[in-house]
């Protein structure tokens, strides 16, 4: 399917959501309760910060990734890819439990994640 993005944009917009990715990535690794709290709320326990840095440890391994192959002028769609997978994937995670989530937080990560597949998903085919 062609990208109704120009190829530099879609590089624009990958590259973009990329350092996003890595940011929020590296805020769970940090201060994994910051991170979670808009997801989940204020669940205890340590459970908690280990699902948080592991999703955090996902989106620094898939933000860098597309930012060392940009640096390195190596495809990016695979990174693209892979990133807008995983989006979808909270997407879904976000759904199945929307009841049970934070009012504000559901709609803020859903949101979130349904954006960035859905940058994913217009760039990738352009790059």
């Amino acid at each position: 399917m062609p990208s109704p993005v120009p190829p530099p944009r879609a590089r624009h917009l990958a590259l973009a959501v990329a350092g996003m990715r890595v940011t929020l990535g590296l805020v769970a690794m940090v201060a994994p309760d910051l991170a979670l709290r808009p997801w989940v709320g204020r669940a205890a326990g340590p459970e908690r910060r280990v699902l948080a840095r592991a999703l955090g440890a996902r989106d620094i391994a898939l933000g860098l990734g597309a930012l060392v192959a940009a640096r390195r002028r190596a495809p990016l769609r695979g990174w693209v890819e892979a990133g807008s997978l995983s989006d979808t994937g909270d997407v879904l995670a976000t759904l199945l439990a929307f009841g049970t989530l934070p009012r504000a937080g559901r709609i803020l990560v859903l949101g979130a994640s349904a954006g960035a597949a859905a940058a994913g998903a217009v760039a990738a085919p352009a790059l």
